[in-house]
């Protein structure tokens, strides 16, 4: 009689804790990424009373006589592989992960695991949690110096994710290093035939990011053979005034001559504005500044290439020094530099320097060359007034890379037909992919995060830089994981070391602007709820049955 009592008893005990768990669960319904919760039973044990006999040749075996002592719980699992609902919250920081991933944060002393994506930018411009400040961890991004693009690895060490930083708040400026002229040049355009020319207009970026307006003149040359002059007339700011005479001095994007009936642009580039050159069959460069010439020649002596260039400058004190194959170029004393003979050259109007271009990226395999560029980028007072493409190269080339800052233009989108008097040429920075056209320096405008995690920031010049990537973490069991509160989760013995990866690895993903809801399903929940309480009723009634048969035995004796 005793045992039913403690059998009702401990089926009490049990349809306790299930409503525990059911209420654990309805009270979380609205919790963003939680994890139902499920129990289940056993029995608890047997008092047996009689052990099974074996059968023999004259009678049949029999079976244990067992009583049992109750029921216990049995085990409580988390369906945490159960995807809940989407809730949009348009928050970009806010990111619903799928599959059976994890997000990574850190408390200061360890790593937690959280579903939760409920994030934000703190004050020190860390990814963090909302709700506790806790830091995400993932992947800085980081340059590579052979291809130029910051790249992730995904084999590094998990770091905070620093989105809003000094060096992020910006994007560097660009100086302009191609253009491309394009349309039809009409022989009998008034304004190519006029004394002035057809205006021609380039918008260009210096190196700081300032824009500025190239004015061209170009005019017929010779009618006859088709030939037509582009020239440098002026150069306008952002504001729509003249650099001045000064400044204009220090650029050289020159003059160059069209050559319809060989569809080809010669080389006939004048140093600056004022400034004339004109290219002989020879390779011999004369320099005419309306008053004075001065010769330049391919397979000249260093000596003259310095002495014409502080002829047409105005600069002293020129000085040459040879040293077997090389030699120590310095005009007007401001500086020196030793290079071979026969690389490419540049010269500074403004400081009078000629000097060598950039070793690494500015090649020549062929000595006999001649490259002579001059005022690559010119500054006044502290000020960058633009870049030039002046250039004469002569001599067959087998490698020529210019990386030095020129303004390289593009003629080969330029024809000459008959377009009823009118020509439509015009120039555009940028090559014909519309790269090149440099920029202004960007401010930050906004920050996404793609569906494999990876945090991008856009810039108001239209530029977009990778600052990191938000790391996932999964297990072997994921159900074996303890639950810490505050929506994270801890690795445990039975959960498996997490297998930090990128999000994609296993076929999940990212979204921003929603969040992941619980995954609690009321009506499986108020459905166990109507049989736990019969439960506990049924069990409540054997403990007072048990009491009434108590209650008739005790009144036995009167």
């Amino acid at each position: 009689m005793m045992r039913s009592l403690f059998s009702g008893v401990a089926g009490l005990k049990t349809h306790q804790t299930k409503m525990d768990v059911i209420g654990n669960n309805i009270a979380n319904v609205n919790t963003t990424s939680f994890k139902s919760q499920s129990i289940t039973f056993s029995d608890l044990m047997y008092q047996t009373t009689q052990a099974a006999s074996a059968p023999t040749q004259t009678k049949g075996g029999v079976n244990a006589r067992q009583i049992g002592l109750g029921s216990k719980s049995g085990a409580i699992s988390t369906a945490i592989e159960g995807q809940g609902s989407t809730q949009t919250t348009n928050n970009p920081f806010d990111i619903m992960i799928t599959g059976k991933a994890f997000f990574v944060v850190n408390n200061g002393q360890q790593d937690l695991y959280t579903r939760d994506g409920s994030f934000y930018v703190d004050g020190a411009g860390n990814l963090a949690m909302q709700s506790n400040g806790y830091l995400v961890r993932g992947w800085a991004a980081k340059l590579n110096p052979d291809t130029g693009a910051r790249e992730i690895d995904t084999n590094s060490g998990l770091t905070t994710l620093e989105i809003m930083t000094a060096d992020n708040s910006t994007y560097a400026p660009a100086a302009t290093s191609q253009a491309i002229y394009s349309g039809n040049v009409d022989d009998n355009d008034t304004n190519i035939n006029s004394d002035d020319g057809k205006t021609i207009q380039l918008e260009f970026y210096d190196n700081k990011g300032y824009l500025y307006t190239a004015k061209f003149s170009m005019k017929d040359v010779d009618k006859s053979k088709h030939i037509f002059n582009l020239q440098l007339v002026d150069i306008l700011d952002s504001n729509g005034q003249s650099i001045g005479t000064t400044k204009m001095n220090c650029i050289g994007f020159g003059t160059t001559d069209y050559d319809s009936v060989n569809n080809k642009w010669n080389d006939d580039t004048a140093l600056a504005a004022g400034y004339s050159k004109t290219v002989e069959d020879d390779g011999t460069i004369t320099i005419t500044d309306g008053t004075n010439s001065y010769n330049i020649n391919s397979t000249g002596s260093v000596e003259s290439i310095t002495e014409v260039l502080k002829n047409a400058y105005g600069k002293t004190d020129a000085e040459i020094e040879e040293y077997g194959d090389y030699g120590t170029y310095s005009i007007s004393g401001d500086g020196s530099i030793i290079l071979k003979k026969g690389v490419n050259l540049r010269f500074d109007a403004s400081t009078g320097n000629l000097v060598a271009a950039d070793p690494q990226t500015d090649t020549e395999t062929n000595k006999g060359m001649v490259d002579i560029i001059f005022n690559q980028t010119a500054t006044i007072g502290g000020e960058s007034v633009g870049l030039e493409a002046f250039g004469y190269q002569k001599g067959d080339k087998d490698t020529t890379e210019y990386k030095a800052g020129q303004l390289q233009i593009d003629f080969s989108s330029v024809t000459n037909y008959n377009s009823n008097g009118s020509a439509t040429v015009k120039a555009t920075k940028g090559d014909k992919k519309n790269n090149y056209t440099g920029r202004a320096v960007g401010e930050m405008n906004g920050i996404t995060v793609s569906t494999d995690g990876k945090i991008n920031a856009t810039y108001s010049n239209g530029q977009t830089k990778l600052l990191g990537q938000i790391a996932s973490a999964e297990f072997a069991n994921a159900s074996g994981l303890s639950k810490e509160g505050d929506n994270l989760y801890k690795q445990t013995l039975n959960s498996g070391t997490a297998t930090i990866q990128d999000i994609t690895t296993d076929g999940g993903y990212m979204n921003t602007g929603v969040l992941e809801m619980s995954n609690v399903d009321l009506s499986s929940e108020f459905t166990n709820m109507i049989t736990t309480q019969r439960g506990f009723q049924a069990n409540s009634r054997i403990i007072t049955v048990s009491d009434t048969l108590l209650e008739e035995l005790t009144n036995l004796k009167r």
